[in-house]
C-alpha cells in the first residue's frame, strides 16, 4: 500500500467513525409533526410573582389554557414515586440543603416552592392537569436511579393520551428509550463544553456537547442551548436532527429551529 492510498484509507475511517458517532435517528413525518414549530413553556408557564413557581399545577395549567407545549422534569422520591421537579437537590426552589431524591413523596409534600403555598406535584397529577392541551418535553434527570426512573415513567405514559416525547442529558437515558420504548420520539440535551460541571471529565463534556454520544441513543432532535453550535451538532443536524433550543427569554432568540423552549415572555403557540 503506497503513503497516499495509506492516507486515503485512514481518512475514510475517520469519516466513517464520525458519521457513526454523529448520525441521529429519523423518524416518521406523521411521529415528528405534533413537535414541530412549536413554542414550548419551560416547566411550565411559570412566573415571578408567586402565583405559577416553575414545575407547578399552575403553571402547567396556564400553558394548557394558553395553548402552550410545555417541558418539565421527572425525578423519582425515595419511595418510588414520580415528581415533577429541576434540581438534583432542594435548596434553591424549597430552601433546604439535600438531595431531592432522598426524600419520600410524603417528605417532599412539607415544602413548599419558593416560598409560595404551591408543592411539588407528582408526575400524574401533571399529566391530569395538562390533558393533552399541546405537545410534551419530557426531560428525564440522571442519577443513581436513573433506569428505575426511565421504566417508571414510561408506565405512568402507557394511559396517557398526548403527544409526548423524552430528553435526557444523560446519553444512557436517552438508549434506555431506544431500546425499551422506540415508539417515543427521543432527543438529546446538549450545551457547550464549558457548561457541564467541572466535576465532570473533560472529554465527557467535549464529546456531549459535539454530539459524539449520539451513537448510544440515535436522538430525533437535539435540543441545544441557545448560541453558537459546534461543528458535529451541525453536522448531526445536517443528517436529520430535528433542532430544539432553550431556554429563550425573548421574541428575538429565533434561530432556524423545530421547536423553541421559552420562559418569561407570551410568544405565539407556533413558530
Amino acid at each position: 500500500m503506497s503513503k497516499l492510498t495509506g492516507v486515503v484509507v485512514g481518512a475514510a475511517v475517520v469519516a466513517g467513525a464520525a458519521v457513526f458517532a454523529l448520525a441521529p435517528a429519523r423518524a416518521s413525518k406523521e411521529k415528528k409533526t405534533p413537535f414541530l414549530g412549536r413554542y414550548y413553556a419551560h416547566r411550565g408557564l411559570h412566573n415571578t410573582d408567586g402565583t405559577a413557581p416553575e414545575n407547578s399545577l399552575p403553571a402547567f395549567r396556564l400553558a394548557a389554557e394558553r395553548g402552550y407545549g410545555i417541558e418539565l422534569d421527572v425525578h423519582i422520591t425515595k419511595d418510588d414515586q414520580i415528581i415533577v421537579f429541576h434540581d438534583d437537590d432542594l435548596l434553591r426552589m424549597c430552601g433546604v440543603d439535600a438531595k431531592t431524591e432522598d426524600f419520600t413523596y410524603a417528605e417532599l409534600q412539607q415544602l413548599t416552592l419558593a416560598g409560595t403555598e404551591h408543592r411539588i406535584p407528582l408526575f400524574t397529577e401533571v399529566l391530569e392537569v395538562y390533558a393533552g392541551a399541546g405537545p410534551m418535553v419530557l426531560e428525564l434527570k440522571t442519577g443513581p436511579r436513573k433506569y428505575e426512573l426511565c421504566e417508571k415513567t414510561y408506565e405512568l405514559l402507557k394511559g396517557y393520551v398526548g403527544d409526548v416525547c423524552i430528553e435526557s442529558f444523560d446519553p444512557r437515558i436517552v438508549r434506555w428509550w431506544r431500546l425499551n420504548a422506540p415508539e417515543y420520539i427521543r432527543g438529546q440535551l446538549a450545551q457547550p463544553a464549558e457548561f457541564y460541571p467541572e466535576t465532570q471529565p473533560k472529554i465527557l463534556s467535549f464529546a456531549l456537547a459535539h454530539s459524539l454520544t449520539n451513537f448510544l441513543g440515535r436522538p430525533h432532535f437535539i435540543a441545544y442551548k441557545l448560541g453558537k453550535k459546534p461543528l458535529g451538532t451541525c453536522i448531526a443536524e445536517a443528517m436529520g436532527a430535528m433542532k430544539f433550543s432553550w431556554t429563550s427569554k425573548s421574541l428575538l432568540d429565533k434561530q432556524a429551529q423545530d421547536g423553541i423552549i421559552f420562559e418569561h415572555y407570551s410568544p405565539d403557540i407556533y413558530l
